[in-house]
């Protein structure tokens, strides 16, 4: 006999199963969505508010500004003075701070009666529609930005007044620089904020999910442990909300071994049931030479064998609908091989195996037996002395097991008509030709299937598929 063990089966599973939704990704992306929008809203607001109130603070210098213009103005029939303000950015050159005293033109423009002297030669840039917009509302401030003199950018608020007569447009303003950088420094810092701020409570959602989850994943575990045949029950602690959950589980794992040994007592009663009849009528043939008796032998051995094997298949689907059940595949085949190589000792027939120690059946260890056990007695019983036994998994949950000989082998348009129950070949055989036939409705009551085909040993080679149990 020769073996060999190791070198477990490739994962294929891993690429290529697809990954389903998660409830962990679900409940993140959610609270992250919710997160930046609330922080986005927020930020929105701050920024804004703060902007609204840097520029109302402005108006109020402006308009104390222009407060004391008008006080500081005298206004005749004949012509406009204003004494110089106590605001020294105002006697400044370029100082900042602005004023100016104007009069609306017949040509729709602002004529300059007189100005600070931080204006020196120049005037305040204004709008076009700027005097229209002061005629239709006299006596009401108008803010609006604009670039002084030195190319600053300003705030600036005018006013309409009617005095002594006259139409007279006061105007005051200030330098904007700061204002802007108060403003930009201000977003900049609570941007930053909110982000960071972000970040932390999408790590804290993260963790609180991932930590909240976790008794889920520790069912899903053990869950899978049931499935793999490393547990036979759910056995941990959880909380009260998941708690039930693992109890209902416990109790479909029991009503369903319940029902396989409902169904196995069921079999077995009624294998019971059947053999003793047949059992009576052999025995009574055997006393008789006679034609009928002959008749009755024959049929009665075709009963047998036809019950023997609805029963085994009907155990099998029995078995098959259990959870838990792990065979080891290298354990089973190396039980076969020396049984097998000392009863057929006298043509010396040899058996090489090869299967990884990781690999197990995803069923019970008399079933796998007995699927094994028939092919490989098979390939014995026809070989010339070489038998080649191999077993591995796909990684998708399943495993391949080959068993081939070097045998006559059997022609390709009679590969499938061996596999039907009762069928042989060859009649001088010994056996009920059910040996293929039950190995075949075994590995289906499993999901699995035999495929016969033509070794390149010679004789005939068989391929099977079965569920593999995870490591």
């Amino acid at each position: 006999m020769i073996q060999a063990r190791g070198g477990g089966p490739r994962d294929w599973g891993r690429w290529l199963g697809r990954p389903g939704r998660s409830l962990t990704r679900r409940l993140i992306w959610l609270a992250s969505a919710w997160i930046l929008a609330a922080l986005l809203a927020t930020g929105l607001v701050l920024t804004s508010t703060f902007k609204e109130s840097a520029l109302r603070r402005v108006g109020s210098d402006l308009n104390d500004m222009l407060d004391q213009v008008l006080l500081a103005t005298e206004v005749t029939p004949t012509g406009v003075s204003t004494r110089p303000l106590s605001d020294q950015a105002t006697l400044n050159l370029f100082g900042g701070s602005y004023w100016e005293v104007s009069e609306p033109s017949d040509d729709g423009r602002l004529t300059v009666l007189t100005k600070s002297a931080s204006l020196w030669d120049q005037t305040l840039s204004v709008p076009p529609e700027l005097p229209g917009m002061l005629t239709e509302a006299p006596g009401e401030t108008i803010s609006f930005n604009a670039t002084g003199p030195d190319g600053r950018p300003l705030r600036v608020a005018a006013t309409q007044k009617r005095i002594a007569g006259r139409d007279v447009v006061f105007m005051t303003a200030v330098d904007r620089t700061d204002f802007e950088i108060d403003v930009r420094q201000f977003s900049t810092v609570t941007w930053i904020s909110l982000v960071l701020l972000g970040l932390g409570l999408v790590a804290a959602v993260f963790l609180q999910v991932r930590i909240g989850l976790r008794p889920l994943f520790a069912l899903r575990d053990e869950i899978s442990d049931v499935r793999k045949g490393k547990a036979a029950r759910i056995g941990g602690d959880y909380p009260l909300e998941i708690a039930p959950l693992a109890q209902q589980v416990n109790r479909l794992l029991d009503h369903n071994q319940e029902v396989v040994e409902r169904q196995r007592t069921h079999v077995g009663n009624l294998a019971h049931a059947l053999k003793t009849p047949l059992s009576v009528m052999l025995a009574e043939a055997e006393g008789r030479s006679d034609q009928l008796a002959d008749v009755v032998r024959r049929q009665s051995e075709a009963m047998r064998g036809q019950v023997e094997h609805h029963l085994r298949r009907a155990r099998a689907a029995a078995r098959a609908q259990g959870l838990g059940d792990r065979t080891p595949v290298a354990e089973v085949i190396d039980e076969m091989a020396v049984m097998l190589e000392r009863v057929f000792q006298s043509k010396g027939v040899e058996i090489d195996w090869r299967a990884p120690d990781e690999l197990h059946f995803l069923g019970e260890r008399q079933d796998l037996q007995e699927i094994l056990g028939n092919l490989m007695e098979n390939a014995c019983k026809w070989s010339s002395g070489r038998v080649r036994v191999s077993a591995g998994g796909t990684g998708l949950g399943w495993m391949v097991a080959v068993i081939e000989d070097d045998g006559p082998g059997l022609p390709a348009d009679q590969l499938e008509t061996v596999l039907k129950r009762g069928e042989r070949l060859d009649e001088t055989a010994p056996g009920s030709g059910l040996g293929l036939a039950i190995v075949d409705d075994l590995a289906r009551a499993y999901g699995g299937r035999l495929v016969l085909g033509i070794s390149d040993l010679g004789g005939l080679k068989a391929t099977l598929d079965l569920p593999a149990a995870e490591a």
